[in-house]
């Protein structure tokens, strides 16, 4: 079993210094096997990966029930039984439906956040989670009173530390007041850079860390991805991989170039970026890059302390002007996602 060295995100939460997303084991990017799927999770352990990160939304729904899936956690919760001490647990609430299936419902009330904790604590077989996020705004409710909600599940042991989801910085000082945020989550890569405006900058005045998800932006940064895999999967409801995969094949140009240079792999590259981007800002920051291949996930940990040369650095940063097509889901609305709202 090999160990990561740890990041201190915000409000005393250590991490893994990589983390793992866990939608990409749900079949989102195509069909996937449960017990594969355990295997890949227990690589990630054992390659010294133990933020995991999954959400009550993730999975496919049984047949009859209605709300979030469930079954992403209930997936985790296999590998939780046996190695609960070994993992810093989060998981996140507030999207009420199917993710695709047009405008999805966000709930942020008191009744539903406790529902929605005791649910995701049953099914994960677990007594507290770790990092409880907001995974999505009720935009109609005050964030504060959602806030409120997850402040009482700290108070009451069931839940040890709070994260938000896609939000503004203005949400995020307004949401500060209330109770102190540990994580931020939102999409950060080479390719999408848009939360640096606002959000990144007051997440480090704030103390708070950054967790960016599809760091590798869901697998295109690596040059893996296909356009037949984009057309049998949710991504080809992303602008980004669907019409413009074309176009946006100089930027993993750019991405393979230093990836030579430095003998590394793609994915390598991708989540150094990452990681010396956070460092530009002075903001702790954790990747979780999803995969459903445990020799993946030992990739994806080699990237934990290289280093990139200023000039290589600087070569990454300009190919966010090559990138064509928005980072928003098409059955998305424009404040889905955090620059929507700014």
């Amino acid at each position: 079993m090999t160990s990561l060295p740890t990041v201190s995100l915000g409000n005393g939460l250590d991490v893994s210094a990589l983390g793992f997303g866990s939608m990409a084991l749900s079949d989102v990017y195509g069909t996937t096997d449960p017990d594969e799927a355990v295997r890949t999770l227990h690589a990630a352990l054992d390659a010294g990966v133990t933020f995991l990160d999954t959400a009550d939304v993730y999975g496919t729904p049984r047949e009859g029930t209605t709300g979030p899936a469930g079954t992403n956690e209930e997936l985790l919760g296999r590998v939780l039984a046996d190695r609960r001490d070994e993992v810093q647990l989060a998981t996140k609430f507030g999207i009420t439906g199917k993710v695709g299936d047009g405008a999805v419902p966000t709930r942020g009330d008191r009744d539903y956040v406790r529902q929605a904790c005791e649910n995701s604590l049953r099914r994960l077989g677990v007594e507290t989670i770790d990092l409880y996020y907001m995974h999505r705004r009720q935009l109609d409710l005050p964030i504060t009173e959602t806030v409120g909600a997850m402040a009482e599940l700290v108070a009451e042991g069931k839940v040890r530390h709070l994260g938000l989801s896609e939000v503004t910085a203005a949400e995020l000082a307004e949401a500060t007041t209330v109770h102190p945020i540990a994580a931020v989550q939102s999409e950060w890569s080479i390719w999408s850079r848009d939360v640096e405006a606002n959000v990144v900058p007051r997440a480090a005045e704030l103390g708070v860390g950054f967790v960016p998800y599809s760091p590798l932006g869901r697998g295109f940064l690596t040059g893996t991805v296909t356009a037949e895999r984009v057309a049998s999967t949710m991504l080809s409801k992303q602008p980004r991989l669907a019409d413009h995969f074309d176009a946006n094949q100089k930027v993993v140009e750019v991405v393979r170039e230093v990836a030579g240079e430095l003998d590394v792999t793609a994915a390598q590259v991708a989540l150094a970026w990452v990681y010396a981007q956070g460092a530009a800002f002075g903001l702790p920051t954790v990747p979780i890059p999803g995969t459903r291949s445990a020799q993946r996930v030992v990739e994806n940990a080699g990237a934990v302390g290289l280093m990139l040369s200023a000039d290589q650095k600087a070569r990454l940063d300009a190919a966010a002007d090559l990138v064509e097509g928005s980072r928003n889901f098409t059955f998305s609305s424009d404040d889905w996602i955090s620059s929507g709202r700014e």
